[in-house]
């Protein structure tokens, strides 16, 4: 066990206890997962969103071995303050980690750090420690376990019994997604164990079924005597640190012959297949919350809402009670039950007074009509459908043409303007890290432009924010040449932003703080947005921030292929465009807006800087909707980068405000 481990303080908000659980719900989460890691690294501070919280009520009523702190909001440190709760910061410190999946990837972290022999702790984040690591603005699944499920829970539970009649359609699509197959590292040897298994089994049940026995008989007779599951057995023995029989793992020559689409897929053990994770962590207080008897609809009527009532295989239950409150989920009553077997899952449990439920084993219905109540929604779909297309970019450009629409690009303001980087700190220069001499020039020369736009937009006192800001390229040179104003460095990667920290204090800057978080956990205040090579989407995102702190921006996008329909973002993104072109046509030009690498053809990338302006003429439009003037500028050189589009924007008079919602 390390004994120097600084402090670091959680901070969780706290808005009232229903049950045995605390909410938010992501409150819950949290000190469940303290709980499981046996974590008492942390200052506990719980942020009351009311009022009205009595201090004794929360030590008396709240977890016994973990120690609490109340504060209020406005007594938050600053830039805890900008962000979404739960978050974390050291004690003094400006590095700050927001966001649920974020909160809880680094208590594990920290937690394995710390006492290293806590080996099961670190394998919570899963397969190449990527367990709910892509942002929930473009992975659905993070977005289902960290942000719609909670939600859907939560307003479940509040809701009035006219509007809860229905399942929440999240827990219908968590019931619909651990119904697929599972995709892991090495599936292939594991389902050819598993055809190996289902063979050896049907060769030991033939003699005791005998020829006679009926197709029903053998139903319940395999029913009643099940053969134990290679994935439950591959699942726990990792759990129990245990290998796998050797017996299991010996393939026959005719399972090795075996074609891979002809072996059996691999069934959910745990929510993201068969190895317990954070996502289970996630999910389990959750999920433990809706099964609770208190607000939850008969069982017929749950069994109409899911639309899987079939004659003849209702659920046998134990008790009446019991048979009026359980949700006809059975692929989410088996995880639930299957997550209490985890060994340290129900001493959590215990520590947080969350009561577990026994429930019953459910029969499954027919698979048609599990698929049915849980479909893929109509606007998945049609993005489904769109999301492989063939066709060159000239008639769409041609349609555009024809409409009075062509790529637009303003003219460089300053287009010789350069740092010193010969004078400045070596911390500042990119070239001082691992780049070569060609592309440090080359970043150079893309900080020269971005600098410049926000030079002759910044004034003293203001609040500069650089998005997705990696290593810290061009937050720290705005924070070294502005001593007046505060930069803020917004990373989920939190390697880069490490990285980053170690060259301001190196630079000893004390105008910069750092926040490891995905953009929708930052909500603070700020007067301009910065983005140097905002990948697909993220562009987006970032102009979508500034929009609603109707700050200036300066954002050069990137990786234009990456761009398509998420929750949130809908293309094309402005009027003009969605008046003329469709989702595919929208995709065409962005496929080939990636086609401007130096190895191409000049023709070829001629029409790929084409491309590129048109979705960036889309984008600017959208943000002058909302009563922008936007510019779409060129870097010089042009040969500082193949993404070489750069928006440099303002917000009109507030006088002349739009209210309309950006969507």
């Amino acid at each position: 066990m390390k004994d120097s481990v600084a402090e670091e303080h959680l901070y969780l908000d706290f808005s009232h206890q229903y049950g045995d659980s605390i909410f938010p719900l992501h409150t819950s989460i949290s000190l469940f997962l303290l709980s499981y890691c046996d974590c008492k690294l942390f200052k506990i501070f719980l942020v009351p969103t009311g009022e009205d919280v009595d201090d004794q009520f929360v030590t008396k009523n709240l977890l016994g071995d973990l120690e609490f702190h109340l504060i209020s909001r406005c007594q938050l440190p600053v830039v805890v303050q900008s962000c979404c709760l739960p978050a974390v910061v050291v004690k003094d410190g400006k590095f700050c980690r927001a966001g649920l999946s974020v909160v809880l990837r680094h208590i594990i972290q920290k937690t394995y750090e710390a006492d290293q022999s806590k080996k099961d702790v670190l394998e919570l984040l899963g397969f190449k420690k990527t367990c709910l690591k892509a942002c929930a603005e473009v992975s659905q699944w993070t977005r289902l376990c960290e942000i719609s499920i909670p939600l859907a829970v939560e307003g479940f539970l509040t809701a009035s019994p006219e509007r809860c009649q229905t399942i929440p359609p999240d827990i219908l699509q968590l019931e619909r997604k651990l119904g697929e197959p599972v995709r892991v590292h090495n599936d292939d040897k594991i389902r050819r164990q598993k055809l190996q298994q289902q063979k050896a089994g049907a060769k030991a049940a033939a003699p005791v079924l005998g020829k006679e026995a009926t197709e029903e008989e053998k139903t319940v007779e395999m029913h009643e005597h099940p053969l134990p599951s290679l994935e439950l057995s591959i699942a726990f023995s990792k759990l129990l640190v245990q290998d796998v029989s050797d017996a299991v793992n010996r393939e026959a020559p005719c399972i090795r012959r075996t074609k891979t689409s002809d072996l059996p897929l691999l069934d959910h053990v745990f929510a993201e297949g068969l190895y317990f994770t954070m996502a289970d962590i996630v999910l389990l207080p959750c999920i433990h919350q809706f099964l609770v008897p208190a607000k939850q609809l008969s069982v017929d009527e749950l069994l109409r809402a899911a639309g899987c009532l079939w004659e003849g295989r209702a659920f046998q239950v134990s008790s009446k009670k019991q048979g009026k409150n359980l949700v006809n989920l059975p692929l989410i009553s088996r995880w639930y039950r299957r997550v209490q077997e985890v060994p340290g899952i129900k001493k959590a449990a215990a520590k947080c007074n969350m009561k577990l439920l026994q429930l019953p084993e459910l029969m499954s219905g027919p698979e048609e009509q599990l698929q049915d109540f849980s479909s893929v929604p109509d606007e998945l779909e049609e993005e489904n459908e769109h999301s492989h297309f063939i066709g060159g970019p000239r008639p769409t450009m041609t349609k555009l043409m024809e409409n009075g629409i062509e790529a637009k690009f303003s003219p460089h303001p300053c287009p010789t303007w350069t740092l010193d980087w010969t004078n400045l700190p070596s911390a500042v220069n990119p070239g001082e890290g691992k780049m070569s001499r060609d592309r440090a020039l080359r970043k150079q020369q893309q900080l020269n432009n971005l600098v410049a736009a926000v030079t002759k937009l910044a004034k003293p006192g203001d609040v500069i924010v650089d998005f997705c800001s990696g290593g810290g390229h061009v937050g720290i040179v705005l924070a070294h040449m502005m001593p007046s104003c505060q930069v803020v460095l917004i990373e989920n990667k939190e390697l880069s932003l490490i990285r980053a920290k170690d060259r301001s204090d190196e630079l000893r800057l004390n105008n910069i703080w750092f926040i490891q978080a995905n953009l929708d956990y930052f909500n603070g205040t700020f007067n301009i947005g910065v983005a140097l090579h905002a990948c697909g989407v993220a562009t987006d995102m970032v102009i979508e921030h500034c929009v609603r702190a109707r700050a200036a921006f300066v954002v050069s996008p990137c990786c234009y292929g990456f761009i398509q329909n998420t929750v949130k973002f809908k293309y094309p993104r402005s009027h003009q465009f969605k008046e003329i072109l469709s989702y595919k046509e929208h995709m065409i030009l962005c496929r080939f807006a990636d086609q401007t690498a130096v190895q191409l053809p000049p023709e070829r990338r001629l029409i790929g800087k084409q491309c590129m302006g048109l979705v960036d003429l889309d984008r600017a439009w959208a943000a002058e909707e909302h009563n922008y003037s936007v510019q779409v500028i060129s870097m010089e050189p042009e040969s500082c980068s193949p993404k070489n589009n750069m928006f440099v924007a303002q917000a009109n008079s507030l006088l002349h405000r739009t209210v309309s919602v950006w969507k």
